[in-house]
């Protein structure tokens, strides 16, 4: 019988980020849809996401 430690029968790979269904428009400084439209107006976008910022304020800005 071989001993398995607790916390790794529940542990899973760790996966990239998820790709996002917007991207950063640097010119406009917000984030758009494929269509044009701003992601922080699509609400059901909001509701499944929680959110529409990116990480790279989060690594600059304490407050973000």
């Amino acid at each position: 019988m071989t001993m398995t430690p607790f916390a790794l029968q529940y542990a899973r790979p760790q996966t990239g980020e998820p790709a996002a269904p917007y991207a950063f428009d640097q010119a406009e400084q917000v984030n758009v849809l494929a269509g044009g439209g701003y992601a922080a107006e699509d609400t059901a976008l909001l509701a499944r996401l929680g959110s529409t910022a990116s990480t790279a304020g989060s690594k600059t800005h304490w407050d973000d």
